[in-house]
This record gives structure tokens, sequence and C-alpha cells, in this order.
């Protein structure tokens, strides 16, 4: 059986076991569902990041590692076999689009875990703790937004080749923590004198109690948001990155495409290569889409007084 669990400032005392926490789960469920059926465009943009998940996760299995090439269908227009044309070596845009979606998508999601799991530890610990840990923090914070990232990854890219998600992720999520480290502490700082906050410290309840139960909590839905956002932020850094030609193109994403398409392909010049240059631009647009419309679901998901209107 469940050990009932003790809510500090609530009246009486009172006491959840895991019967009411499971209740509570389950009505918060029912509200997202609510939520996002009050709005199409809302469950739209959950589709759209369901579509890429599973073609980030399970599209480049269904390709060769090697796509195949068709000499004699160079810049081939969009037809029922290729929906998005052939490039200039004959590939089909399709699956270039697909079997680079992994790499983009997970550089992201990597990007964005390490920038908010960094961001928000050193924003909640500094805006709790005040002081000189506030202090140092927040000087080692300023010391990362300002480190230059272009010089830096050219650095970087003598000795790296970037050809796994992960070291780009660990980079772009080492150099962009600090503005959520920054938008953290200044939501810490505000909600550390709330009633609630007083109460725990009046239980004499120790900090990580209250930074981990109370706090972090209270600023999920934020922290949610930062994290979609940071997705958005890693796509267009890396996508940026490849496209400019700063990294080498030791693996197939939506920024490599864009660099060959414009640069080697010629598709500012000839409309034939344009289902090329179009097909990342394309992909990269319904990701951002998908993506403000969920965080446009999760600010009322999170808010009660914009549920109740």
């Amino acid at each position: 059986m469940t050990a009932p669990t003790i809510i500090p400032g609530a009246p009486g005392g009172t006491r959840t076991t895991g019967g009411a926490r499971a209740t509570l789960r389950r009505n918060f469920w029912r509200g997202v569902w609510r939520v996002l059926r009050r709005k199409p465009s809302r469950m739209l943009g959950v589709i759209i990041l369901a579509v890429f998940a599973v073609m980030g996760a399970f599209g480049p299995l269904f390709y060769p590692a090697q796509l195949p090439r068709d000499n004699n269908a160079l810049y081939a227009a969009p037809s029922l076999i290729h929906p998005f044309g052939t490039d200039f070596e004959g590939t089909d845009v399709l699956a270039l689009v697909i079997t680079g979606a992994r790499y983009v998508l997970l550089t992201g999601l990597i990007t964005a875990v390490i920038a908010i799991v960094l961001g928000t530890g050193v924003g909640l610990f500094a805006g709790f703790r005040r002081g000189r840990w506030d202090s140092l923090l927040m000087r080692i914070t300023d010391m990362n937004l300002a480190i230059p990232g272009l010089p830096l990854l050219l650095v970087l890219s003598t000795v790296w080749k970037f050809t796994s998600a992960f070291e780009m992720g660990l980079v772009l999520g080492l150099l962009g923590w600090g503005g959520v480290a920054r938008s953290v502490r200044a939501q810490t700082l505000s909600l550390r004198e709330r009633g609630f906050i007083e109460a725990a410290r009046g239980l004499g309840l120790s900090t990580k109690h209250i930074i981990g139960r109370e706090l972090l909590p209270s600023m999920a839905p934020f922290i949610a948001m930062n994290m979609l956002i940071a997705v958005t932020g890693a796509v267009y850094a890396q996508v940026g990155l490849f496209f400019l030609g700063v990294l080498p193109f030791e693996a197939n994403n939506w920024g490599v495409m864009l660099n060959l398409a414009v640069f080697g392909g010629g598709a500012l010049t000839t409309t034939a290569a344009l289902p090329y240059l179009l097909a990342p631009l394309l992909a990269i647009l319904l990701l951002t889409l998908g993506i403000v419309l969920v965080v446009d679901a999760m600010d009322e998901i999170f808010n009660p007084r914009l549920r109740e209107e």
C-alpha cells in the first residue's frame, strides 16, 4: 500500500494517498485532452510533432545506408515515385529529408535536455540560495553567455567531425544553457517569497526538498515550454552551421541539403533544383509550426485561469 504524502501548507495537514494521486493524474490528462480538442490547430501541432518523432526514430530503417542514385534522373521533376523530385546525383529528395531528420531531431533533443538540465539547476539553486552562491553562479552564467559560439565551433571542427548527433548536441547544449539559467533564476526569485514556500520553510523542510518538491513542480510549465523552444533554436543553429559550410559534411542532414542545393546544385539559378532546396525548408517550417502550436496548448494546460475562460 502506498504511504500517504503530507502536503505542506494544506488545510488540516491534508494527506494524499496513491489512489488520490492517480485520480489527479487522470484528471490532468483529461484536462490536457479537453484543451487540445478546443482548438484543432493544437491537435495539428501534436500530430506534426508525432510524425517528426516517428520519422526521426524509424525513418532511416526503411532506406539503405547508401541511398540509391539514378544517373538518368538528375533533378527529376516531382512525381508519384519521387514526390519532391531528385537531387543533382539522382537521389530521391524525400529519402534525403527522412534520413536526415534523425541527426537534426536527435541533436535538437540532446541540446535541449543539456541546456534545460544545466540552466534549470543553476537558476533554481542561485535564485533560492541568493547571496554568494547567486553571485558566483550568475558570473559563470554571464561567462557562458559571452562565449562566441561560431568561433568556438570553428576551432572544434578541426578536432571533431560532428558525425554524431551527441557531439553536436553536447556542444550546442553547453553553449546554450545561460539564457535558461537567467530566466529560471528570475522565476525562482519571484516564487521563493510565496506563501507555500514560507510554509515549507516553517515546517523545517530541507533546501533539497523545497527546490525539488515545491519550486520545481511550480516551474514545470515554464521549463517544458523552454525545452520545446530550445529544440527549435538547436535545429536553426545546426542547420545554419552546415548551410554556411562551417562544419564538415560527414553526415546527411537538412543543413547539408541546403548547402549543396544553393552552392553546389544551382538552386538559385535553375528552377529544376528548387524542390531540392524547398524540401528541407518545408520540413523545418513544419517542425517549427508544430512546436509553436504545442507551446500554445501548454500555456493553457498549465494556466488554470486560461482553462476557465
